[in-house]
């Protein structure tokens, strides 16, 4: 199925990161579904900018029967099911290594908070999108990940090890969906230059991991957008549970 001819659901498009994958998609012909929890009128600016085939649509990603309805108007507004989920949404949370949560003191609560985020919110949209996939024997899932897990150069326990997760059942389901035609992939970035939830970062960090990288630039939202786009377009049809790592060469493994 071409980018054009899908009906792709952004989860947390309200801002930052899901807003520029938004955008990529409509770009390309797309009709997109701009999902957001408290982010509204940023979220309907966004869906009124793309045009009639934008539909922003609030709902809880950690609830299932809100994400069971989300699903279902989308279907009813256009007409046919979700053929693209890209899993975006994150837990409230700040990229501020001095104010992180340390060892001695991080609770299981922050561990939580993350993996209801990430994994329970990554399995509802699976699970809500699955039906109408399969009846058309096509889907695209993308997850979105981090390169901490494999550098964890600033040690956010709670977030990396919810995303470490979520990688785990990329893999996992990229296994149990295949026969159905439904590719379950993982793009990582590192610090994007410039999200809601990377604004708290110093700008000498942003200068630090620039000059680490082979490109000698921070990702941008933008340029991370791109390969949401390649998992989800006809170019990656024979990939599926893969991670790609998408940080200006930063982690090479």
């Amino acid at each position: 199925m071409q980018l054009n001819e899908q009906l792709v659901l952004v989860t947390g498009a309200g801002r930052g990161l899901g807003q520029a994958i938004a955008r990529a998609f409509a770009a390309q012909g797309a009709q997109v579904v701009i999902n957001y929890r408290r982010s509204r009128d940023a979220a309907e600016a966004l869906a009124a900018e793309l045009g009639p085939n934008a539909l922003a649509l609030a709902a809880d990603v950690t609830d299932a029967a809100a994400v069971q309805d989300l699903f279902a108007r989308a279907q009813a507004h256009f007409g046919r099911p979700v053929s693209t989920v890209v899993n975006n949404a994150l837990a409230d949370f700040s990229f501020n290594g001095d104010a992180r949560a340390r060892p001695d003191s991080i609770g299981w609560s922050d561990f939580a908070a993350q993996f209801e985020g990430s994994v329970r919110g990554a399995l509802n949209t699976v699970q809500a999108a699955l039906p109408g996939m399969r009846t058309q024997h096509f889907g695209r899932v993308v997850n979105v990940g981090t390169n901490l897990f494999q550098n964890p150069v600033v040690p956010y326990h709670d977030y990396t090890a919810a995303k470490a997760a979520l990688l785990s059942l990329t893999r996992t389901l990229a296994g149990d969906l295949g026969p159905d035609g439904i590719t379950v992939n993982m793009v990582s970035g590192g610090l994007l230059r410039t999200t809601d939830a990377s604004a708290a970062t110093p700008e000498a960090v942003f200068d630090y991991i620039a000059g680490a990288t082979p490109l000698r630039s921070v990702t941008t939202p933008v340029e991370f957008a791109d390969a949401v786009l390649f998992f989800a377009s006809p170019w990656s049809r024979a990939v599926t549970g893969q991670n790609l790592v998408v940080d200006g060469g930063l982690v090479r493994d």
